[in-house]
């Protein structure tokens, strides 16, 4: 189960209109930080990212399944299942019996999943499948959103003042 604050990020970023993988990202930190703070470990900085878009999913983030190819039909169907749960509301509880197994797998995993080396590690290898252009649009993006806050700062502070 998310942690209250995640969710109520979560929600301010869909009342913002931001895209859902923005509001996925919040359920991505949240598992991070367990793994930092040694809740649980994970095998790899993938499988961290992988369980806390899970958990988008489930919390009912507009969240699309991973591409075919990508991950096994199995957990696709997973994913798929999980969104369209997310937005019935209607879930069947997972069993204690698993839900401990699960916890039990995941605590003795290691811990160097959520260092800033895998993630790092992790984050150039996903920026490699992608194309130039594509990074390219990213990063202009990315340098737009940035001058709009700093400009919208500088004038709400102004207005302040006067």
């Amino acid at each position: 189960m998310p942690e209250k604050k995640t969710l109520q990020r979560a929600r301010k970023n869909a009342r913002e209109g931001k895209a859902p993988s923005t509001q996925a990202g919040e359920f991505v930190r949240e598992e991070i930080h367990h793994v930092r703070e040694g809740k649980h470990g994970a095998r790899s900085a993938k499988q961290a990212i992988a369980i806390g878009l899970s958990k988008a999913r489930r919390a009912g983030v507009e969240l699309p399944p991973p591409k075919p190819g990508r991950t096994s039909e199995r957990t696709r169907r997973a994913a798929a299942r999980d969104l369209s749960r997310g937005r019935s509301r209607s879930r069947r509880r997972k069993s204690p019996r698993r839900a401990r197994a699960v916890a039990r797998a995941l605590r003795h995993e290691g811990r160097q999943a959520g260092s800033r080396k895998a993630l790092s590690r992790q984050a150039k290898q996903s920026a490699r499948r992608r194309t130039a252009s594509s990074r390219s649009s990213a990063a202009r993006k990315a340098a737009r959103t940035r001058a709009r806050r700093r400009n919208s700062g500088a004038k709400s502070s102004s207005r302040s003042r006067s």
